[in-house]
């Protein structure tokens, strides 16, 4: 539905491309593997099953590489990563899917913008200018707060006047350490987990290739014995 996150093609800096156009291209790249698997090991069609069991490689390779590159460029990804944090700060206000979505973010890495409670400063309704007349000036979002499990109704207006407080203080009220780090922190200490998943959907790919191909052998046998 357009309109939902109507600026997403802006925040993302992608020169006006709608990254709606990415999960189109996601699903029918999927339907194309499935439907030649699925229908090429039904009727026994080997060049149905070749196409199945060649594209995934390209994908596999494809994965891999996006892998590598990671790895090797993740100081230009970090960059990346705080450009487009800081772009959905500018904008918070103008989406409420966007706000939903930043909220979620700082309340489940308990972070607070992108390095800090002070990115939200890019915001015109938090920023600490003497010119900003907003009750909201140099304050943060509900979602940067810290929690007390006592409260059951969530406090909108925690946030007020955060930054205006001495750091020592800003730690009791609000949460002061970026998204960006507390996200590292999250990938080091969940490393096992997330590099075994990725491990076992590359296993299933090569699984699936492995199964395509001894099939097409098996097809090519029988064929050749007629």
């Amino acid at each position: 539905k357009k309109g939902v996150l109507s600026n997403i093609s802006s925040i993302t800096d992608l020169g006006g491309f709608d990254p709606v156009w990415l999960f189109l291209v996601v699903g029918g790249v999927m339907f194309i593997l499935g439907f030649a698997g699925c229908i090429g090991a039904l009727r026994e069609n080997t060049f149905l099953l070749k196409f199945f069991s060649v594209f995934l490689g390209i994908i596999f390779f494809l994965e891999l590489t996006a892998g590598v590159l990671a790895f090797v460029f993740k100081d230009w990804i970090k960059d990346q990563l705080y450009f487009f944090i800081n772009n959905n700060i500018r904008a918070y206000r103008d989406d409420i899917d966007l706000q939903n979505l930043i909220d979620f973010t700082q309340e489940y890495w308990q972070c607070c913008g992108a390095f800090g409670a002070d990115d939200w400063n890019l915001n015109i309704y938090f920023n600490c200018t003497d010119s900003n007349a907003s009750r909201e000036r140099c304050g943060v979002p509900f979602s940067c707060c810290t929690k007390d499990p006592a409260e059951d109704v969530i406090n909108t207006q925690c946030g007020y006047d955060a930054r205006q407080k001495p750091e020592v203080d800003q730690q009791i009220v609000i949460y002061t350490k970026g998204c960006v780090p507390q996200f590292e922190k999250w990938l080091q200490d969940n490393l096992t987990i997330v590099a075994g998943i990725f491990i076992g959907i590359a296993l299933l790919q090569v699984f699936g290739i492995c199964l395509a191909q001894n099939l097409v052998s098996d097809i090519e046998a029988v064929r050749a014995s007629w």
